[in-house]
C-alpha cells in the first residue's frame, strides 16, 4: 500500500513539473500581430475616399471609355504582341572559381 501511495505521489510531482502550458501568456512581443493588422488595413476599401481636386475620380473619362469600347467591338484595336520572358541565352551561377 505504501508503494502505491509513493508511486502516486512521485507521478503527481513529475506530471506537475511538466505543466508548462500557459506559462508564457503575456510574454509575447508587443508588436505581435502588427503585420496582420497592417495587411488588413491596406486591403480595406475606404467607403468615403478623399480625392484631390485635380485628380481622376471614378467615372471620369467616360467618353474615352465609350470610344475604346466602340473600337474594340469594331475590331480596330492594336493586336497583342507576344513578349517572351527569356532570350534563350544561358546564364551561370556565381561563386568562386
Amino acid at each position: 500500500m505504501s508503494f502505491r501511495l509513493w508511486l502516486i505521489a512521485v507521478g503527481s510531482v513529475a506530471l506537475a513539473a511538466c505543466n508548462t502550458a500557459g506559462t508564457h501568456i503575456g510574454d509575447e512581443d508587443p508588436a505581435f500581430g502588427e503585420a496582420l493588422a497592417y495587411d488588413k488595413a491596406i486591403q480595406t476599401i475606404n467607403p468615403a475616399p478623399a480625392y484631390a481636386a485635380d485628380s481622376a475620380r471614378p467615372g471620369d473619362n467616360g467618353d474615352k471609355g465609350a470610344q475604346n469600347v466602340k473600337k474594340y467591338r469594331s475590331g480596330q484595336v492594336k493586336p497583342v504582341e507576344n513578349v517572351g520572358t527569356s532570350s534563350g541565352s544561358g546564364g551561370g551561377g556565381g561563386g568562386a572559381h
